[in-house]
């Protein structure tokens, strides 16, 4: 698939040069930063050095002293308090935090955790998990990463003697707010909370930095939270700037040092002769968070990450999160291949400017995943549907700059249940409209989609040249991590490159080339560019050719060399690039 390649606006000379100054680094550095939003000796210094003291406190947020007040109430009169948490890892990091919180810094035990059945009751507040509240006794619920959508459940809480506290990251409607007692979600009108991009636990973590004001909890023992807070934030794809990047700075330092059980087994598990990264955390411990809800029911990652270092159920625990995770890799691949094949075979599909697909027999537990991996072969805004209940149920995906929650709620009249954000949606809505709504969700698509957006970009920090890759360099860049939406790992645009005679294909279809400047035959760097096998034959024979990479530090047999990790590869004259 052809990609435009985009260069980021380079600041002027002067404001390069004077940052470079100031902070002591190369001139390349220093363009990185400045377009990052960093322009003088303080900002650089509060983004090389994270610090906890960054955080905002927790009372700018809109009714953040109703939700503390209510939690004393129930602690006083030693209220029944429920934590009620989405099936997905944003949400049962959120309820294993608060729960082990409450149990352990708060010595509170009249407490409970329950996190709706993906199949049964979908996804959010449920009735059914109302009535559990009610059957049992609960006069408090505290809800993770859901809630906001929810205006009815609350009400029928309400109707049983059950107040609400509501912990939600997703776009509200404010037409329709649920009337809970505190709704905690930066993202609502008249909320002066100064970021707006915390994960769902990321805002429970709000709820207990307040908390732990009123009861006296030292900083030490609330920021040993962070590695749930870490992982959510990481799965949970929301932008690693400001507070998030304090929160996952600290989180990952957790996760590699002093982990709770349940995240240090799945850890062990990966046997990784190094620190965890945002990367690792994202392909190694969230699959498996996330697997418990999708094949089986998500009470099962949230009991391991209550686990205590002494309880025997750990490895136990973690066995099923890893026969879950085998399971939902076999019914991505084979749900995958059948949409794939779904396109290929249908011309209307084919022509069309989205991909509305639907198979009663897809397992739920994956669609989102395979929204994904369709885009990766075709680039067009997503939606795969399964049955569910009577109904068609399924995830949204989208591209780069399209707001598909937005197309979504253009065909609101067509759906019976809706949520969730720019990038990512899910939609219920009954079987008789599946075609209709592919129809009016592709012609909204087609309206509001521009043109120059339907090319997928790579989008370049800087241009460099291999002179310029030096241990240094990669010292100081490494140390922009960590790296996620928002402040990706950068991307470096490198022109007229040769490749010497061990360039060869390995694995699958992956091209291990040995790079060099013609002007430069001595300075040799290793590159490797998954799933481009396919350039072999025109660099074997000499061809120029231009790379956008990252750089990455390669460890073999105890020797530490620098290589580039080719996202793309072009042999013409770069007509095209653009800058933004």
């Amino acid at each position: 698939m052809h990609k435009r390649w985009i260069i980021k606006a380079t600041p002027s000379t002067a404001e390069i040069h004077q940052l470079a100054s100031s902070i002591n680094v190369s001139l390349p550095v220093a363009s990185l930063l400045m377009k990052r939003g960093i322009g003088d000796f303080d900002e650089a210094k509060n983004f090389f050095r994270p610090n906890l003291s960054h955080l905002h406190s927790p009372l700018l947020m809109k009714d953040m002293n109703k939700a503390v007040s209510r939690v004393l109430l129930a602690i006083e009169q030693h209220q029944k308090i429920l934590f009620f948490g989405d099936y997905d890892v944003d949400g049962t990091t959120a309820v294993a935090m608060m729960f082990s919180f409450f149990r352990d810094e708060l010595k509170y035990d009249n407490i409970g955790f329950y996190v709706p059945d993906r199949y049964t009751e979908g996804y959010g507040i449920s009735f059914q998990g109302i009535d559990y509240a009610v059957q049992n006794g609960f006069q408090l619920i505290i809800s993770l990463d859901c809630g906001i959508k929810s205006p009815d459940k609350v009400a029928y809480a309400a109707s049983h003697g059950i107040d609400f506290i509501i912990c939600d990251h997703h776009l509200p409607d404010e037409n329709d707010l649920p009337q809970a007692i505190a709704i905690l979600n930066p993202k609502q009108s008249g909320c002066n909370y100064p970021y707006k991009e915390l994960s769902g636990c990321g805002v429970g973590f709000k709820l207990l930095q307040a908390l732990s004001v009123k009861f006296q909890v030292s900083h030490e023992k609330l920021f040993a939270y962070l590695d749930l807070v870490a992982v959510s934030t990481c799965s949970d794809i929301v932008p690693l700037t400001g507070e998030n990047r304090v929160l996952v700075y600290f989180g990952l330092q957790i996760i590699n040092t002093k982990p709770r059980p349940g995240i240090d087994a799945i850890r062990k598990f990966a046997s990784l002769e190094r620190d965890f990264t945002v990367e690792d955390v994202v392909f190694i411990i969230g699959p498996r968070i996330n697997a418990a809800g999708r094949i089986q029911h998500g009470e099962g990652a949230v009991k391991l990450l209550l686990s205590l270092p002494e309880d025997p159920e750990i490895s136990t625990l973690l066995q099923q999160l890893n026969d879950n995770n085998t399971a939902r890799r076999e019914l991505d691949k084979k749900i995958t291949d059948q949409a794939l094949l779904m396109i290929e075979e249908n011309e209307i599909f084919q022509q069309a400017s989205s991909h509305v697909l639907f198979h009663p027999e897809w397992h739920k537990g994956v669609v989102g995943i395979v929204a994904s991996r369709v885009i990766e072969k075709h680039y067009k805004p997503t939606i795969i549907l399964t049955e569910s209940n009577g109904k068609a149920t399924g995830s949204a995906r989208s591209v780069k700059g399209f707001d598909v929650h937005a197309a979504i709620e253009a065909c609101a009249d067509l759906l019976e249940n809706y949520g969730g954000h720019m990038h990512a949606a899910g939609v219920t809505l009954s079987l008789e409209n599946v075609e209709r709504f592919r129809q009016r969700f592709d012609q909204v698509v087609n309206q509001t989609w521009p043109a120059e957006l339907r090319v997928p970009e790579i989008e370049i920090d800087e241009e460099i040249t291999l002179e310029q890759i030096t241990p240094n360099f990669y010292k100081v860049i490494s140390q922009f991590a960590p790296f996620g939406p928002g402040n990706m790992d950068p991307v470096f645009l490198i022109r007229n490159l040769v490749a010497n005679q061990w360039t060869r294909v390995v694995g699958e279809n992956h091209l291990k080339m040995y790079v060099f400047h013609l002007h430069r035959p001595d300075l040799t760097f290793g590159a490797i560019a998954f799933k481009q096998g396919q350039h072999f034959q025109r660099i074997a024979a000499g061809a120029e050719f231009h790379v956008v990479c990252n750089i990455r530090q390669n460890v073999w047999n105890g020797k530490t060399t620098l290589e580039l990790d080719v996202k793309d590869i072009r042999f013409d004259d770069l007509a095209d690039l653009s800058y933004k």
